[in-house]
Formats: C-alpha cells, sequence, structure tokens
C-alpha cells in the first residue's frame, strides 16, 4: 500500500517554531510530527510513502536521510512542489499512482486506523474517502433564534457538534485524471466530483484521537496528551510487552 503526505506548507500559524524548521519536523513529545506518521503508516502496513515537499523540503529530506528516522522497511520517495498547486493538485506531482492509496497532510496526529480506511473505501467502490472526526465547539455567546423580529428561543452558551474532515484520505486513482489544471483545493476537488455523480465515503473515525497541528494552541494539546497517554500515537509502544 502507498501514501502521499502533502509536506510542503509554510505553518505560519506555528510561528515561531516554524521560523527555522518546517511543520512536519516540529517535534511532538520527543519526535517530529512526521516521524510519527511515518512509523504509524509502516505498522498499518504501507510499504511506500511519497512525500510532496516545498517550503524547507532540503531540511525534511535531510532529517530522514541523515538520522535514519524513517522505519525500516519503508521506501520513502521525495517530489517538489515548485509552485502552489492547492491541498488535492499536490497530488499530480507523484508519477505512477495506481489502485487506491492514502493521501494526508503532514501535521495530522491521529490514531485512526489506516487499514480500516482502506478497507472501507474498497467496499464502498467510492472514487474517494474522507476520514471523519467529531467536533464539539463550544460558543460562548448566547444564541438567539428569531422570526419576523420576535425571540423564537434562546440558548446560553451552546456546544455544537460537527463531523469534521480529518485531512486524511483514500484515493482511487481515477480521480486523478479529473483533476482540473493548474492548483487545485481539496473541497473545490470534493465539490467537483459530487456534480459529476462520483460516490464520495465517510469514514466515521469519531472516536479516535485527532489533533490537527497547525497552531501552537494545538500542538501543546497534542503534546500534553502524548504526556499522558504515550501509547496511542506509537505503534513501538503499544507493541512492547515491557509497557
Amino acid at each position: 500500500m502507498r501514501a502521499v503526505i502533502l509536506a510542503g506548507g509554510l505553518g505560519t500559524r506555528l510561528h515561531p517554531y516554524t521560523t527555522v524548521l518546517p511543520k512536519p519536523l516540529v517535534p511532538v513529545g520527543d519526535r517530529p510530527i512526521l516521524e510519527r506518521i511515518l512509523h504509524q503508516l509502516a505498522a498499518a502496513g504501507v510499504t511506500r510513502v511519497d512525500l510532496c515537499v516545498a517550503h524547507l523540503g532540503e531540511l525534511i529530506r535531510a532529517y530522514f536521510t541523515e538520522s535514519k528516522a524513517a522505519p525500516s522497511g519503508l521506501e520513502l520517495r521525495w517530489h517538489w512542489e515548485h509552485e502552489p498547486l492547492g491541498t488535492a493538485g499536490a497530488v499530480r506531482v507523484v508519477p505512477d499512482l495506481e489502485d487506491v492509496f492514502l493521501a494526508m497532510n503532514g501535521d495530522v496526529l491521529t490514531n485512526l486506523d489506516y487499514r480500516a480506511l482502506v478497507d472501507y473505501h474498497r467496499q464502498r467502490e467510492a472514487a474517494l474517502t474522507i476520514a471523519m472526526h467529531r467536533k464539539h465547539v463550544q460558543i460562548d455567546l448566547g444564541v438567539i433564534e428569531s422570526s419576523d423580529g420576535f425571540v423564537t428561543a434562546y440558548r446560553e452558551k451552546p456546544s455544537l457538534t460537527y463531523d469534521v474532515s480529518t485531512g486524511v484520505y483514500v484515493y482511487d486513482h481515477r480521480v486523478l485524471a479529473q483533476m482540473p489544471d493548474g492548483p487545485c483545493q481539496f473541497p473545490d476537488l470534493v465539490q467537483l466530483l459530487l456534480t459529476r455523480g462520483e460516490r464520495i465515503a465517510a469514514f466515521p473515525a469519531l472516536d479516535a484521537e485527532w489533533f490537527d497541528i497547525g497552531t501552537v494552541g494545538e500542538l501543546e494539546r497534542a503534546t500534553a496528551r502524548l504526556a499522558e497517554s504515550p501509547e496511542l500515537f506509537d505503534p513501538a509502544y503499544r507493541a512492547s510487552p515491557a509497557q
């Protein structure tokens, strides 16, 4: 099984960490985000990972080449995004993508079951599958519902619940031929496939741990969660009989 990781973002919301480090190399605990992702993918049966890089991409490659931090037996290939192609269009720089493949952002820390995700995609014969997470959003204000200028309901500081994209997907290779020329953002690709009647599956990873490490706050939350339960994001830790 193959996976494509999008690792070319500037990471501006993670300043000051990303002043000197590319976002995928920002550590969560004692290891970079991307190193944790690669070990999880290898444990799930992925044998080759194609990394789409841009900003400080040479530093990412040097880290994994010089430190030998990638899992044994996992083949890494590097592809440069010389101009921004978007969160879907970047996949097009990877040659020879066939059958189905995982694609994900390089700043996502989760313990969702990648094997189950791919199986779910195949069972539904989907063009694309999106892994979902259940997100609770607290509104710290009184929310008013009204009609014709009169209040019909009032809710004080409600909590809203949404199923959101985790940034982890499974593509069927036929989707690549349907992407428009030039940059393509993932939400635009989803809308395009829906208008063409393609099947897009939604994988309910609703109870999985999930952190989109795009901000300092999320990085701190993920680091604290890892300190509480180091086995959550570490396949080797879970497999160790000494723990």
